[in-house]
């Protein structure tokens, strides 16, 4: 006996433990564009729903810009560049990876039909450049429903 449950996706108890270690939310690449929004004197909402009925949510949101900012690690969200397949069950995490970019985009679909801006930015990325695109899209949402 493997020690694993019943139908476990983890090839092994190792494995799953890491993956169970991994952070859905406060990733460093996540708090690095965070600091960077906050530096600019931007104030927003972690980790929270959008949209209430929707249960997805974001990493920053902007309720009064009506924007939604996510940052996406390249392994989960199957970042084009990025993303491996791992050669252990192989069959699960692909299913797993086109299940998460599905979800994503139908994310972004609901958020767009509800008014909103979605942006998102791999972990990749440079988190100043995040944070600039982050504050030229909240100022000019803001500025166009005549907030400050």
């Amino acid at each position: 006996m493997s020690g694993l449950p019943e139908g476990s996706w983890a090839s092994s108890e190792a494995t799953r433990k890491s993956m169970q270690g991994n952070r859905s939310r406060d990733t460093k690449p996540e708090l690095a564009v965070r600091s960077a929004v906050h530096r600019r004197g931007l104030r927003y909402r972690v980790a929270t729903r959008p949209l209430p009925e929707l249960r997805r949510t974001a990493d920053l949101v902007f309720r009064k810009a009506k924007i939604a900012v996510f940052v996406d690690g390249c392994y989960w969200h199957g970042c084009p560049e990025h993303h491996t397949q791992p050669a252990t069950n192989p069959e699960y995490w692909s299913t797993k990876i086109t299940g998460n970019i599905a979800r994503d985009q139908n994310t972004d679909a609901h958020l767009a039909e509800a008014g909103w801006t979605v942006l998102r930015f791999w972990e990749h990325e440079d988190p100043e450049s995040a944070a600039d695109a982050v504050e030229k899209s909240v100022r000019a949402a803001l500025q166009g429903r005549g907030a400050t």
